[in-house]
């Protein structure tokens, strides 16, 4: 299956090429602020692609660039939210169950608890928690025959944490899985202490997992604290060591930062162990994976909060795990179990096509936009949205983007400016690539669709760039 999903992303990268060997700008003239931008920026016209048009017109208002396949970044997870909202429902949930495989007696499970997931995107602590104390209100205290995982509802696939961008530890790097917990990741704490020391704290704290902290606190400015942190993990037998070096500045008060440190497997083992013990739980036998056997006990299952709810905290906080699980999820409810890029690929571009909508160049590798392929030109972009804002479930749609100036990953930008809390836009950010797209609000009440993206190697100096054409579009 790996061969055949390498040889649908290639087919699609070829004719990405053919496409778009044709492609050309769409006359027009950019706006003074935003030629402006470019220059002091030091970017030339040709690496910004933009289209504007108001949600009742026929026509765009600006299009420049806006033919070209670019990379869009994080912006492509408006496909992957607005293509799941209509495709299951705003209301739609993930379930995840809890199997027994032998008798249960008197609290006693004479054989294996069998964990199934469905590609919940969040399975947070607290929501495990639920599942594991239900378990035990339901009366089940001692599990004899170990725990099983089942992941089959994705297929499993070889995954290296750092391929994309060397980084192995940062936890948006973390795998999709049928059943992932707390996104696999460990939170870890720096809490400056009284007397001057820092206390450095693991959540969760798996008896697998140890930290090992040579931060140095002092009291410079605070500062980009989490540069100054290097981490580092090793193996010592069957335990993960993770070593922390660096300097914190106390004055920076309490931070926090998260890590993938343990395998999917050994986290869920450990986090099971763990919460299952404060629950007053036992457990005997191993940790596997496997399938759910037939016949198998269904005992306790927990439903996630609603799909609405959902791509709030991917599209406001721009988490590319969640935008994983949903995209593999489309996939499965779509063409069946097991999940893949091939099937979801296949079934947004089918809904497209279902609503007119012809896109040639898409290039969709994983619907999160954390990738070097992910392709789409900002006019589609663009009529996407469009068609977005004339859809049944555009309240919860809009709703999901970050307010500029107010929250989500917009929060810290054009603040005190007159567009502040005019528009909802999803931005994006990669090495050579920014990206801005979604709503705004002109002074004359009227909503336009925004999409600007700039792929140069210089793009990081790009943020005034986008920013002018978000205020342009307001008060032009």
């Amino acid at each position: 299956m790996r061969g055949e999903g390498f040889s649908w992303l290639g087919a699609k990268l070829l004719a990405l090429f053919v496409v778009c060997a044709s492609c050309t700008a769409t006359a027009g003239a950019l706006p003074a602020p935003v030629r402006a931008a470019l220059k002091e920026a030091g970017l030339p016209e040709s690496s910004l692609g933009v289209w504007v048009q108001e949600d009742r017109a026929r026509k765009p208002l600006l299009a420049l660039g806006a033919e070209r396949a670019m990379n869009p970044a994080s912006t492509m997870k408006l496909v992957t939210t607005y293509s799941a909202l209509e495709l299951l429902g705003s209301s739609y949930s993930w379930k995840t169950e809890a199997y027994g495989s032998g008798a249960l007696t008197g609290g006693t499970l004479d054989g294996a608890l069998i964990l199934k997931g469905y590609g919940d995107p969040k399975l947070t602590l607290e929501n495990f928690w639920l599942l594991l104390r239900d378990l035990r209100q339901r009366g089940l205290r001692d599990i004899r025959g170990g725990v099983v995982v089942d992941q089959s509802y994705f297929e499993p696939v070889a995954h290296d944490p750092g391929a994309f961008d060397h980084e192995p530890l940062r936890a948006y790097n973390a795998a999709p899985q049928a059943l992932l917990v707390n996104f696999n990741a460990i939170r870890m704490r720096l809490l400056p202490q009284p007397e001057g020391a820092l206390k450095v704290v693991a959540d969760p704290a798996p008896a697998s997992f140890k930290v090992v902290s040579a931060i140095l606190p002092d009291n410079a400015p605070c500062g980009d604290w989490r540069e100054g942190i290097a981490t580092d993990v090793s193996a010592a037998g069957r335990e993960r060591v993770l070593t922390l070096r660096g300097r914190f500045s106390t004055l920076c008060g309490e931070k926090s930062f998260n890590l993938i440190a343990l395998p999917n497997g050994s986290y869920v083992d450990g986090v099971f162990r763990l919460l299952w013990d404060e629950l007053g739980g036992t457990l005997g036998g191993s940790f596997t994976t496997g399938e759910l056997p037939p016949g198998s006990l269904l005992l306790a299952r927990f439903d996630s909060p609603p799909l609405a709810d959902v791509i709030r905290d991917i599209n406001k906080f721009s988490n590319n795990v969640m935008a994983r699980q949903l995209f593999l999820t489309l996939g499965a409810e779509q063409a069946g179990p097991p999940a893949t890029p091939a099937k979801s690929a296949a079934a947004i571009e089918s809904w497209l096509v279902g609503k007119g909508l012809d896109f040639p160049e898409l290039v969709l590798e994983n619907g999160s936009g954390l990738s070097r392929v992910e392709r789409i030109s900002p006019r589609h972009l663009g009529e996407l949205l469009l068609a977005a804002s004339h859809s049944p479930i555009f309240a919860e749609f809009e709703s999901s983007l970050p307010i500029v100036a107010v929250d989500g990953t917009m929060k810290k930008r054009l603040n005190g400016s007159s567009i502040a809390g005019h528009a909802h836009v999803k931005s994006g950010s990669l090495e050579g690539v920014r990206t801005v797209a979604g709503y705004v609000f002109d002074e004359q009440g009227r909503r336009m669709i925004v999409v600007a993206m700039v792929n140069h190697p210089r793009a990081a100096a790009a943020k005034p760039v986008l920013d002018a054409v978000l205020q342009w579009v307001h008060s032009r």
